[in-house]
């Protein structure tokens, strides 16, 4: 399950490399995304998934089990995730703005509008 995470953590990075780079504004935004996705991913790969235990200790125990669900990474995630959603949602303005100001979703157009 490791081996696999990582082989996805991997693609999502590339690809939202990729996307990054390319020169349409729309494709800046999708990677982005796909960046905060691999990021999130990976917190949750580091910190070693467990399935079906809860992040709680049993009442009357003073040590929690042998196997428990970290919870600082979904609290990490979960701050991360609301914060990614706010920079999108900012950038998407941004880019509609920009859209309509130049007119062409292409980042070489900007060159064309300084004066």
């Amino acid at each position: 399950m490791f081996f696999f995470l990582s082989i996805v953590v991997g693609g999502l990075f590339a690809a939202g490399l990729y996307l990054i780079l390319r020169r349409s504004i729309v494709k800046l935004i999708f990677g982005l995304v796909l960046l905060g996705h691999a990021a999130n991913l990976l917190i949750f790969t580091a910190s070693g998934l467990v399935r079906a235990r809860p992040p709680l200790i049993p009442e009357g125990d003073l040590t929690p089990g042998t196997v428990f669900a970290d919870p600082v990474p979904q609290a990490l995630v979960l701050t991360a995730i609301v914060i990614s959603f706010a920079v999108i949602a900012f950038a998407a303005v941004l880019i509609k703005r920009f859209y309509r100001t130049v007119g062409s979703g292409d980042v070489d157009e900007l060159k064309a509008t300084d004066i």
